[in-house]
């Protein structure tokens, strides 16, 4: 009888939990970030939607959280069941790069062989079915020696993503949808995109990788290897008394760079990157406009209303209120209107500059103003 466990078997989740959705300002907060809020609709958080999401895949007991310092005790009030252990926690945020790397580092030395998918936090995913379909068919990709993303067929020319240049099918058994990428693409402008579209063998960069944790580490190894001696050192101290004094020491040193530059692109110019084309509804909910379509897509509405004690007037309107006070909000005649009410800080611009929100927080930060970041 075999007693070696299966790919599958072999497969830990990873979420990083990290950033502070500065175009969802001010609704996210660096104390409240955007994967602890309910955006879906879904009546819990983003964060809890992943866990349910990736528990079917590797159980719950097999899935880890790298976050910060601050969100601890928020992170654990909405996962009970996540084990303490697979609680890391960041001093400062580093990028996605040290959060995914350290968690592989730290998985590697508890489980040799050991094979991670790192998920973010903060995405809306419509067809768990579809996407466990396609986890499962990355993980046999990923135990073949791949390093393995999940992309998104595109719908549109969007300019908000990255993009993926898809190959040759590859031949690994139990994964028949799976291609070799050709490179990364770094956001296009609207005629690039719409090329893109037409070619037909792109996809959006969804930031999903799947790769064994030794393979991982050994390609950051070859890009980065400053950073990979600091998360190695790290991983060694993590289950023993010297951690919190090593984290002080090292974390802060850590480069700050995702992972899409210090893995993927290096992998896909080397061969050894991989994508499973995702058949599901999947959306990053990256700014108001998103949140807004969201809502609006097969219900019927044209104004989608987020609050739970949200008092809006409107006639003749659409887009998104966001209420979070008492206030009466009236609207009347405004299309594609995005108005954020927070106690301590109001948002009024359109769907069609939500994407600049950001440069507001940038402002407000510059100008001293961080009491309300």
């Amino acid at each position: 009888m075999n007693s070696t466990p299966s790919a599958i078997d072999r497969l830990y989740s990873v979420i990083p939990a990290g950033g502070i959705g500065s175009r969802l300002w001010p609704l996210s907060r660096a104390d409240a970030p955007k994967f602890l809020h309910d955006l879906s609709g879904s009546g819990q958080s983003l964060l809890r939607d992943t866990f349910d999401r990736l528990a079917p895949l590797s159980g719950e007991q097999r899935i880890m959280v790298v976050t910060g310092r601050a969100h601890r005790a928020a992170v654990e009030e909405q996962l009970t069941n996540l084990r303490d252990h697979n609680v890391v926690l960041e001093s400062e945020p580093r990028d996605s790069t040290a959060a995914i790397a350290l968690a592989a580092a730290i998985l590697e030395k508890r489980e040799p062989g050991v094979i991670i998918g790192s998920f973010a936090a903060d995405h809306v995913i419509a067809n768990p079915d579809r996407f466990r379909a396609a986890v499962a068919q990355g993980v046999e990709v990923a135990d073949a020696g791949y390093i393995v993303t999940i992309g998104i067929t595109p719908t549109d020319p969007a300019v908000g993503f990255g993009y993926i240049r898809c190959g040759d099918t590859l031949e690994v058994e139990g994964a028949p949808d799976a291609l070799v990428v050709t490179n990364f693409v770094e956001k296009p402008d609207l005629a690039t995109a719409k090329g893109y579209l037409d070619a037909g063998n792109y996809l959006w960069n969804a930031g999903m990788f799947i790769s064994r944790a030794d393979k991982l580490l050994e390609q950051l190894g070859a890009t980065e290897p400053e950073l990979l001696a600091g998360v190695l050192a790290l991983a060694e101290a993590w289950d023993t008394p010297k951690r919190g004094e090593m984290v002080d020491k090292i974390w802060p040193t850590l480069k700050k760079i995702a992972i899409d530059y210090s893995v993927a692109e290096p992998a896909a110019a080397a061969g050894t990157l991989a994508v499973i084309p995702g058949d599901f509804d999947w959306d990053d909910v990256g700014d108001f406009a998103s949140i807004a379509k969201l809502h609006s897509s097969g219900r019927g509405t044209d104004l989608a209303i987020l609050g739970k004690n949200a008092r809006v007037l409107a006639d003749s309107s659409s887009g998104i209120v966001v209420s979070q006070s008492k206030r009466v909000i009236s609207l009347i005649g405004v299309r594609d209107i995005v108005v954020v009410d927070t106690p301590d800080a109001l948002l009024v611009t359109t769907s069609e500059h939500a994407q600049r929100v950001k440069s507001v927080v940038d402002a407000l930060r510059a100008g001293g103003s961080g009491d309300v970041l």
